[in-house]
Order: structure tokens, then sequence, then C-alpha cells
């Protein structure tokens, strides 16, 4: 198939690419490269059933792009990440996370494309749940602008299914975390983490160490979209992608300090506005409809994390 993928050039969008190069696909990448970083496609470029176009998915262009590649599939990864950063400005969020995506489904209406895979937040849409692991039947209820811009590009999805046929599934993911995330951003703590303490920086944690996430291993999220691709594979669903397993953010920061081997020994911070204390998801049905489960646990996911943020800290 040829497939497209938006926001290539990021973390999670370049593992997915190389994730469709190996299993026999055809692909272009389109980024704006705002946080995509070229580097990351660095294996894909060397594959000649791959090609990059720089792309803002919010541009006109976007659709002259799509209507020229004609893919079979778009996946969807473009996208502003941060809770923080939808708090400070909820016009850019929006901007970024609701109208690009309209935008995209747009342009994969006008250009006949068979398959949407969108990418969906687990860790955010479902606020402050009742029960964990929380599973897709919870109703949405967001708690910041990011959250709020999640549900609604599903609801657009909805649209496009039931009004032009287009299928869509979108993937609900946990706190993704691995190789070539950003360590310099405000999302990504794992990252943050593990790059402090390789360059002996000091650590932070905001709130008292307690919360919880889902972290979620790239390489497996990867398997999610490519278990998704046909246009069958759970039409008109949302999956949530995850372990299922609550993680403090203080055992996070004691098992990354004691892989690379320094103190653990993290500053505190008052909490920060409109991240959720405690969420991890029930990927049951993602089990049951595409035959996904989590293959690499936290232990062995966060030392792969360290030996690829250690060889970058000792060449830059």
């Amino acid at each position: 198939m040829r497939i497209l993928v938006t926001g290539a050039a990021g973390f999670i969008g370049s593992t997915v690419t190389d994730r469709m190069l190996a299993d026999g696909h055809d692909v272009v990448g389109i980024d704006d490269l705002s946080t995509g970083r070229l580097e990351n496609l660095s294996l894909a470029s060397r594959d000649a059933r791959f090609s990059f176009e720089k792309v803002d998915v919010t541009s006109g262009e976007l659709a002259e792009v799509v209507q020229r590649v004609r893919p079979d599939v778009v996946l969807h990864l473009a996208a502003q990440i941060d809770v923080r950063v939808s708090i400070r400005d909820p016009l850019l969020d929006a901007r970024l996370n609701v109208l690009g995506t309209i935008n995209l489904l747009e342009a994969s209406r006008l250009a006949g494309v068979g398959k949407l895979v969108h990418t969906s937040s687990g860790g955010s849409i479902y606020g402050t749940p009742k029960r964990l692991p929380v599973d897709e039947t919870m109703p949405v209820a967001p708690e910041s602008p990011y959250a709020a811009g999640k549900a609604a590009g599903e609801l657009y999805l909805s649209v496009y299914r039931s009004t032009y046929g287009l299928a869509t599934t979108a993937l609900a993911l946990g706190n993704v975390y691995g190789p070539r995330q950003d360590p310099h951003g405000e999302a990504g703590v794992v990252a943050i983490f593990g790059t402090a303490m390789l360059e002996g920086r000091p650590t932070r944690i905001f709130g008292d160490g307690e919360t919880t996430r889902d972290y979620v291993f790239v390489g497996d999220v990867a398997d999610a979209f490519a278990r998704t691709v046909t246009p069958d594979a759970a039409n008109g669903e949302r999956l949530n992608i995850g372990t299922g397993v609550q993680t403090p953010v203080r055992e996070l920061h004691s098992r990354i300090a004691a892989i690379v081997g320094v103190a653990d020994d993290p500053e505190f911070a008052p909490p920060r506005p409109g991240e959720l204390q405690r969420i991890a998801l029930d990927v049951s049905r993602a089990q049951r409809l595409v035959g996904w489960r989590p293959q690499v646990d936290l232990e062995a996911g966060l030392r792969q994390t360290v030996s690829w943020l250690s060889s970058r800290t000792a060449t830059s």
C-alpha cells in the first residue's frame, strides 16, 4: 500500500514510518519541521520507497499534496502534543489539533483515501476516571484544551466516516516513550529525566510524585498503527493503546536513576494545571479486534531509551 504519514519527522511518526517501510509499504512522510527533526528519518531516507515533503497540515498546500500522492491510507500523527502549551495558548492548540485534523480529513476525502488512522490521547480524553484501568466505554471528559482538541478530532472522524464513507480508527495512546523522544521539549518525562541524569543536571518532579501514568513503548505504538492500516481493521473504533499499568512519577524517576547509575534525588515543585492525577488504559478491545497487546515492559523499554539517550549525549 501507499501510506501517507503526517508528523513523520517526529518521535512517534518516524518510528511508525520505519515500521511501515519494514512491512513493505511505500511511504510518503510530511512534516512542517517545527518540532520534528530530519535526523529521525535517517533510516527511512535510505529506502527508495520513502519520500518526504515539508508541509504544514493546516495549510492550503496539504490538499494538493494528498491529491498528488493519492495514498491508500493516511496515518495522522502531526499534532501539538503538550497539555501545558494548550493551556497557555488554546487557540494555537485548536488550530493545529482540530483545524489541522479537519483539513487532513477533507484532503483525504477529496483524494479518495480509503482509511485514516488518527492519533488520539488515552492519557487525557477520559479526564479523571472513576475506575482504572479505563476502557473505551467511558465517556470522554476533557480537562484541558489539548484533551478537548483530541476528543473533537474523534468527532470529526465519525462525521467523515458516516457522511463520506471514509474508514477511520482512533488510537488513544498512553504516555509514549522510547528512542527519539525529544529531551528538550516540555513533554516526555522519560527523556527529560534520562537526559538530565546522564548530563549530571538536577531533575524536578511537579507535585508529590504520586501522579501516575500509563507508559507505553514507542515500538509497541508503531505495531498498533501497523495492525490498523486496512479499511476493515477496527473501522469506526477507538482503541486504547497502553499497558493497563499505573506507574507513579516518583517510581519512574527511581527506575531511570537506577539504570543510569546516579542518585535518586529529585527536586519537587508545585503541581501544574491541567494535568491528571491518575490514568491507566484497558487495552482489551485492541487485543480483541486487531490482536494488539504491549510487548515491551517498562524496565526493558527504559533501558532501550536510556541507551539511546546515552549515545546522543556522548556525541553532542
